[in-house]
């Protein structure tokens, strides 16, 4: 088979950060025509330095994390891979900068009230996303839905006619305006809904530098990993084995082609994501379900300082994400009982390696949740993936 369906791995490369910097110039680098640019700017008495400082900075991420996905996004590009971004489409970057009477000012940054002539809105690929609700017969139902919007940005790879797609969602109110409560007079009532659905997009999260568990951000890691899994299930459905079969109907070729990379923790609930949909949609066994995750998942480690990192309350998963929660407790069990066939009555291991830590208030460790579910896990660098090895 030719086809190129059937000849290539997809990659998918989840970040809630890519520090992208300004687009035109990359871009006319990788096109081969900033010279042309140069020249034609050049001849209507413009420059073209200028017009590129007049350019926004995307406000997606905020440090080394983010601009670690904005490189791999380049490379992949440019080495002529397959491979997809996934993130949030934030409204607003965290702060802008403002030097007044000798002092810093941090104001909001608004870096789309122009807007962004790089991206292309998707609404045909609009998507659900449910949140809350009850457990009834091992089905996840009556959740509250927020829709995400997608936003495509294309990376061209440099000099070799390959472009990638960046795709960011932007939250959507199931229901954008109540016209009851504002016919009574409760205007803010009326957008209430809306803009508590929207705030998932809105800002860009705190440096994680010193982590602290806040709902918004939990929702905003849930938002892009839900939306990206059904659109990844999507994509790999309608893609040919060949001319003769038009779409995959089981999931036996999952993991040659689809590679899910987790930059960081802020992805990790993709592991669980997938298995619920695996058994809860899809109809598969657990076994057959953990096989295809484990094998599909790679997880980039950034940080190993304990304050640094992310582990959310049981209680708090329990109220937004019952059955990710149910999910996450039989992942544990059954990688606690293959620790404790390995070192028997190492009750001090089997407490060190859980999942769930029990130390005071119940925590999900997002860091253990990711090694686990994933077939490949390195650090930043070589010696960050020794202490990884040595110390988690």
């Amino acid at each position: 088979m030719t086809d190129i369906e059937t000849s290539y791995e997809r990659i998918y490369y989840l970040s809630l950060e890519y520090y992208m910097g300004r687009s035109l110039q990359n871009t006319m680098v990788n096109l081969g025509i900033q010279s042309a640019c140069d020249e034609a700017l050049y001849q209507l008495g413009l420059d073209i330095e200028e017009l590129a400082e007049m350019e926004e900075d995307a406000g997606l991420g905020n440090g080394g994390l983010g601009r670690l996905a904005a490189c791999f996004l380049d490379s992949m590009a440019t080495i002529g891979l397959a491979a997809y971004g996934y993130g949030i489409r934030y409204e607003y970057g965290i702060f802008a900068q403002r030097i007044k009477n000798g002092g810093q000012v941090e104001e909001p940054d608004d870096w789309l009230r122009f807007g962004n002539p790089w991206e292309k809105e998707r609404p045909e690929y609009l998507l659900p996303v449910g949140f809350y609700g009850r457990i009834d017969d091992g089905k996840w139902i009556d959740r509250q839905l927020v829709y995400a919007l997608p936003y495509d940005t294309p990376i061209p790879g440099y000099g070799n006619n390959v472009v990638n797609t960046l795709r960011l969602w932007s939250a959507m109110s199931a229901a954008s305006f109540n016209l009851q409560f504002f016919n009574n007079g409760d205007y803010i009532q009326a957008v209430l809904d809306r803009n508590l659905a929207e705030n998932i997009s809105r800002v860009l999260y705190p440096n994680d530098n010193f982590f602290e568990g806040k709902e918004l951000r939990l929702k905003q890691q849930y938002f892009m990993v839900a939306a990206t899994v059904q659109d990844v299930m999507r994509r790999f459905k309608s893609s040919k084995y060949g001319t003769k079969i038009p779409r995959r109907t089981t999931f036996e070729e999952f993991p040659d082609k689809v590679a899910i990379q987790l930059n960081d923790t802020h992805p990790s609930l993709a592991i669980p994501e997938i298995m619920r949909v695996f058994m809860d949609d899809e109809g598969l066994g657990w076994d057959e379900a953990w096989d295809l995750v484990t094998r599909t998942c790679a997880y980039t480690n950034h940080t190993v300082l304990p304050e640094a990192l992310e582990r959310w309350p049981v209680s708090m998963l329990e109220n937004m994400l019952p059955r990710h929660l149910e999910i996450i407790y039989k992942i544990n069990w059954k990688f606690l009982e293959q620790v404790n066939h390995r070192w028997p009555g190492d009750l001090e291991r089997l407490k060190r390696m859980s999942l769930v830590e029990e130390d005071g208030e119940k925590r999900v460790n997002m860091a253990h949740l990711a090694i686990v579910g994933s077939h490949a896990v390195n650090g930043v660098a070589a010696i960050h993936s020794e202490i990884i090895k040595r110390d988690m």
